[in-house]
């Protein structure tokens, strides 16, 4: 693949979308990442790729709202053009999120609404405003959690609806196989992000004590394996969810 082939990462301005950004970009991609308050930020990252020689850009998106993604779909296609000369995608990373440590019996009505509209609906109804854009063998990434998998008190909301996106995944490769698109999910355990306000020291110190590899995650070693799906490399993998977690609570 090559900079002719695009792909857009929501939440690119930091974290694991930063560093998924970066990573396409190393691997000849073009990138296209999304931002939703952080524009510094984002630009810092498309300053990172173009100072390598890659080719990048940053777009407002707001992944709760969607009745602003028909905007979005005709900035992207315009962008699409004036950059890259082309009017398809090669990828979707459906990355863009927030976290909450509430249990159940305090999360509100709203702080519920919040996370479904980011973690569910969004990726639902995005992916659906950018399939015209997707060339065949093109590949969509929902990242989900690893939390999923093991039950963690103070963040069921925010679970439930990356367990939904977990199963839409498997959906999604069903329904867009016969136009050659993959979508697979790759599942973060611990990682080092301001998901949820951070990780102070001791508890980076108990995630790492439950982790087989003895440490957290970074967000570059979730950005490979998205990277590996996007690409050829990933061809034959399909309706997948893959743990990126170092062995956490096995």
């Amino acid at each position: 693949m090559n900079q002719s082939n695009i792909v857009v990462i929501t939440g690119g301005s930091r974290g694991i979308g930063a560093a998924t950004a970066l990573e396409c970009a190393r691997r000849g991609l073009g990138v296209v990442l999304t931002y939703n308050h952080q524009v510094g930020r984002a630009q810092q990252v498309v300053h990172q790729i173009a100072a390598k020689g890659g080719k990048a850009a940053a777009l407002m998106l707001d992944v709760s709202d969607i009745g602003g993604f028909a905007d979005f779909h005709a900035a992207l296609k315009e962008l699409l053009a004036e950059i890259w000369h082309t009017d398809q995608l090669a990828g979707l990373v459906n990355n863009a999120g927030h976290g909450i440590f509430n249990a159940i019996e305090s999360v509100s009505e709203a702080q519920f609404d919040g996370l479904m509209n980011v973690h569910l609906k969004g990726p639902f109804f995005l992916t659906q405003s950018l399939l015209p854009l997707m060339m065949r063998g093109a590949c969509i990434v929902n990242v989900c959690s690893a939390t999923t998998r093991v039950a963690t008190p103070g963040v069921a909301p925010y679970v439930a609806f990356k367990g939904g996106l977990e199963v839409l995944t498997r959906y999604m490769a069903k329904e867009f196989g016969e136009r050659g698109i993959r979508a697979n999910a790759v599942a973060p355990g611990a990682i080092r992000t301001e998901l949820g306000g951070g990780l102070n020291d001791e508890f980076e110190a108990l995630l790492a004590g439950q982790t087989a590899l003895s440490r957290i995650g970074e967000p570059e070693d979730v950005a490979r394996v998205i990277g590996m799906l996007l690409t050829s490399e990933g061809g034959w993998i399909n309706a997948q969810s893959i743990e990126v977690a170092g062995g956490y609570l096995i």
